[in-house]
């Protein structure tokens, strides 16, 4: 089921929001403030947001803003505001979608399933291969020369963000923002820990590469075996 983040400060409008999304078959969690949004959104991005522009922190607008500079996540904004410049500017500002207020929960759950639509990968942008490997996002599941690979869901993400990507020095800054939603500067040892862990999965090692090379000080490649 499909996970919403929702950012409105008002506690009765808060409940009732969750309520009714909840009931359209979203697993939905909720913040008040602009902060902890962003907090939220680093940690482990939704498949969307609804963010009240009203917040007692941050402007929303603002908080779109910094979304924006986070992730790639499919924002409703709820506003009061209603003219053209302020939709606009919205829109501008990296929405996907807005709602004047008041609003209903249905017309709220039309507007996540249509951001929801636009924003899934094609039918052909679904599955990969790479020589042995073979990475299926829809059933995430991931092969190795036919056999199922039992992997952790980051080692999945990371494995599928390489094969999609053959040959191409992919950095260390990408990968953390693209598979763990990490900003920038946050480099730690999570990446190298989980090469390591994936490396051990396919059957190879640091020292003995077969898809996962390491370029040094820049970040990682996968190659197909044999490729010329």
């Amino acid at each position: 089921m499909p996970s919403v983040l929702l950012v409105e400060d008002d506690d009765a409008i808060r409940g009732a929001v969750v309520r009714a999304l909840n009931d359209f078959g979203y697993v939905t969690y909720s913040v008040s403030t602009g902060f902890d949004a962003l907090r939220e959104v680093t940690r482990a991005v939704p498949d969307a947001v609804v963010l009240d522009l009203g917040l007692p922190d941050i402007d929303g607008v603002e908080v779109l803003r910094m979304m924006r500079g986070i992730c790639d996540v499919p924002v409703i904004a709820a506003t009061a505001r209603d003219t053209e410049a302020d939709i606009i500017r919205l829109l501008r500002e990296g929405a996907d979608d807005y709602l004047v207020k008041p609003f209903s929960g249905e017309h709220l759950a039309a507007r996540l399933a249509a951001v929801l639509r636009r924003s899934r990968p094609k039918a052909a942008e679904r599955a990969f291969s790479a020589g042995a490997i073979t990475v299926d996002l829809d059933s995430r599941q991931a092969r190795l020369a036919g056999t199922e690979l039992k992997l952790t869901r980051r080692e999945f993400d990371l494995l599928a963000y390489l094969v999609a990507r053959p040959h191409k020095v992919i950095s260390r800054e990408e990968l953390l923002a693209e598979v763990w939603r990490l900003p920038p500067g946050r480099d730690d040892q999570t990446l190298d820990v989980h090469v390591s862990w994936l490396r051990r999965k396919l059957g190879e090692s640091a020292s003995a590469p077969v898809y996962l090379h390491t370029v040094r000080g820049v970040g990682i490649r996968l190659e197909i075996p044999g490729a010329p």
